[in-house]
């Protein structure tokens, strides 16, 4: 007997409490069933790879589906996978009402209570913060000017991570909602009092910050200090990029100097990882680069410089270049053209006759 049938013994139920319970019921076994096959599965995955089904863990799982499919869609998501049941199909919510149909959430009729109730703690906390501003102003202290809130490694969650945290549907406008909410609760003088609260919200970029080792720079014969990045790829080109500092911002391609680009497009693109960290005349580059055209050189020496410009920057400035993006290898390629149409998405024009 469950604890619902324990619960409800002998007692007279609300028929919303009664459906409740029976979709309650089928989800736990449409559950319970996926539970077994999907551990049926993984031992039949772990004898295939000749491995222990015991010890064989989730990223063994993954591991051995990328090995048994590869995939080259672009989209992760769109890739075979095989994961827990809980991960794959929706939270379901608890029961919101008791046996008479009462509901518990004060905003229940609202029919999102979970994200309405979000909305009014951001209320409330920005509420706190002016009174706290006020405090302060009529007791004329300092604020410390060191105690603020930084959020430059960060950005605001998904909407399909709040729909998790909330566990219900949030449309585009509702999203909005929040996000503006959100920015003006940060933008307030203390918001760094509500710091956990705020940070619950926020999905950290830096994260991948440590999964490659920074390489300390080696030293020639003059006591110069250089990194040299190989493997730097973009479309068909193939290439090595090497940082040196000091420098006077000598930029060397093939043996040529910038003019080796004959566009100014592919010239912006190698000077960018340069320019944003500031060092565009405190370091020498040298690159060899074949293969590919002009975009795909330059994006491969783009991202050889950035990647090699980590050991000469600060934490802050890695972070930055990270949230911007120049950390980030580009493995998108141009799409092949299909049978039976002009090109990769064009359609022949119609024509009626």
């Amino acid at each position: 007997m469950t604890d619902w049938e324990t619960l409800n013994k002998g007692k007279k139920i609300n028929k919303a409490m009664k459906a409740y319970l029976e979709r309650a019921k089928e989800h736990d076994e449409f559950m319970e069933k996926q539970q077994f096959e999907y551990k049926i599965g993984k031992r039949h995955l772990a004898n295939m790879m000749g491995e222990d089904p015991e010890t064989f863990t989730q990223k063994d799982v993954d591991r051995a589906i990328e090995y048994l499919f590869p995939s080259g869609i672009y989209d992760p998501a769109a890739r075979p996978l095989m994961k827990p049941p809980e991960e794959v199909f929706p939270t379901r919510k608890a029961a919101e009402f008791d046996e008479a149909g009462r509901p518990f959430h004060f905003l229940f009729y609202t029919g999102s209570p979970n994200f309405y109730k979000l909305l009014y703690d951001i209320v409330e906390n920005m509420q706190d913060l002016y009174r706290f501003d006020d405090k302060v102003r009529r007791k004329k202290a300092v604020p410390d000017p060191n105690a603020s809130l930084n959020l430059d490694a960060t950005l605001w969650v998904t909407k399909d991570h709040l729909e998790k945290l909330l566990v219900e549907k949030v449309s585009d406008l509702k999203y909005n909602n929040f996000i503006g909410a959100m920015d003006r609760l940060v933008a307030l003088p203390y918001s760094y009092r509500h710091k956990e609260f705020i940070e619950k919200y926020r999905k950290s970029l830096s994260s991948q910050r440590f999964a490659l080792e920074i390489p300390k720079p080696n030293y020639d014969e003059n006591g110069r200090a250089y990194v040299t990045t190989y493997e730097c790829l973009r479309k068909s080109a193939r290439g090595v990029v090497t940082i040196r500092s000091p420098g006077t911002g000598k930029i060397i391609i093939n043996g040529k100097d910038l003019t080796y680009f004959a566009d100014i497009q592919p010239r912006e693109q190698v000077l960018f990882p340069l320019i944003f960290t500031g060092m565009q005349n405190s370091v020498d580059v040298e690159a060899t680069i074949e293969g590919g055209g002009y975009t795909g050189q330059s994006g491969a020496i783009r991202w050889g410089i950035a990647w090699g410009l980590r050991s000469f920057v600060d934490k802050d400035m890695l972070d930055k270049m990270h949230v911007a993006g120049l950390l980030t290898r580009d493995y998108r390629r141009r799409e092949r053209k299909k049978p039976g149409q002009p090109g990769a998405r064009k359609k022949s024009t119609w024509k009626k006759r």
